[in-house]
């Protein structure tokens, strides 16, 4: 769940931006915002998250609340009518992976989902908040309230020991796991966090007042724990844990069922359909997508990126859709969208980098193992 690189004439910043300055960050705009790409080098930053953890400002996600005064259940209709995530039967405190779909069932977005005790509150990428926001206003019924919560700040503490660091200055927060949520307070500021992120390790996700942000990230970066961890990193982290990239591996011309995603729309949301594209959703499920997410591994060092044409034999197949080199594997990898025909796993496939052929075969994702915590581990 993230966005382009891109140049925009307005460059906001974001309520850490001094801060990372001061940390020694190189700055890039993305997502129309100043945002870190790395302090010390992706590579370093990247194995220190899988060893260690890595602190990660996302405060250009777009943070939104869902609410109605007099029905609550209203706002699961009105959710479920938007999305196909099965929201009635998400408990308080727990979060759900979903997707914001257009008419034809193609992807607008993907998103975070957490029922809260009287609201939903909402996560979703900064490159798309703006038009998120838009389309939720223009469908939602007018009796459900969306606030832009757009004097938070976002940050995400990830890898293995963000639990030490961040039960140190939090206690308690070591009993959520996986998809779960509570109210902290960090440093007298009150916090909302979330176990969760997207990097396949365990971490945690905070939301906090803006004007907080600089102490909390202090605080959080002193721990021995710690480094701040750029952009760079973050994406070659969720590229090896097998997550798909929004207006890369994910965009209106896919769907659920061709991104894989099948675990977004359970069985019931399935049955029922009543979310934009369901019919083409449902046959795409029930007889299989022409064309299907998958993961390769590429032979040599060479890496592809998006882009790339993906051949079987002489005919081309696919497209790569995000790529690069693993730090953890030490190989190539990366995932793209090949021909349903041409999907099965361990199948040898070509893709064309600088004119040359290079051989890569078809393995499962995530490329390295997810290792969230989740209930009862």
């Amino acid at each position: 769940m993230s966005d382009d690189i891109e140049a925009e004439d307005i460059i906001q910043t974001l309520p850490l931006d001094h801060w990372h300055h001061a940390q020694g960050a190189r700055m890039v705009p993305f997502a129309g915002y100043a945002m870190p790409i790395q302090y010390e080098g992706i590579i370093a930053e990247h194995l220190w998250t899988r060893e260690s953890a890595g602190l990660f400002d996302v405060s250009h996600m777009g943070q939104l609340l869902v609410s109605s005064g007099s029905n609550e259940s209203g706002v699961d209709d009105a959710l479920e009518a938007l999305m196909p995530g099965d929201f009635k039967g998400l408990g308080v405190d727990r979060m759900r992976y979903s997707l914001l779909l257009d008419d034809e069932g193609g992807i607008l977005d993907d998103l975070m989902v957490t029922r809260r005790a009287g609201d939903f509150y909402l996560v979703v990428n900064g490159a798309t908040k703006a038009d998120d926001i838009a389309h939720l206003h223009e469908y939602l019924p007018e009796d459900i309230t969306l606030n832009h919560l757009d004097e938070q700040a976002l940050l995400a503490l990830q890898g293995p020991k963000a639990v030490d660091a961040l039960s140190r200055v939090c206690p308690g927060v070591e009993s959520l796991v996986f998809m779960t949520a509570g109210a902290f307070e960090v440093a007298g500021a009150p916090v909302w966090i979330s176990r969760s992120g997207y990097t396949g390790e365990d971490g945690f996700e905070i939301s906090l007042p803006a004007t907080a942000a600089e102490q909390v990230a202090t605080l959080l970066a002193a721990q021995p724990e710690v480094k701040p961890i750029g952009l760079g990193a973050r994406d070659s982290l969720r590229l090896e844990a097998g997550l798909p990239l929004y207006g890369h591996d994910l965009d209106t011309g896919i769907d659920p069922a061709m991104a894989g995603l099948g675990f977004a729309v359970p069985k019931r949301r399935r049955a029922e359909g009543g979310y934009p594209g369901a019919v083409r959703i449902g046959r795409h499920f029930a007889d299989g997508p022409p064309s299907k997410r998958i993961g390769l591994i590429l032979a040599g060092r060479l890496p592809a990126r998006e882009g790339a044409p993906i051949f079987d034999g002489d005919t081309q197949v696919g497209t790569v859709t995000s790529g690069g080199f693993s730090p953890t594997l030490q190989v190539p990898i990366a995932m793209g969208y090949v021909a349903a025909g041409h999907a099965d796993l361990n199948r040898a496939l070509q893709i064309e980098v600088r004119g040359k052929r290079l051989d890569a075969t078809i393995a499962p994702m995530p490329f390295v193992p997810h290792r969230y915590v989740r209930q009862g581990s």
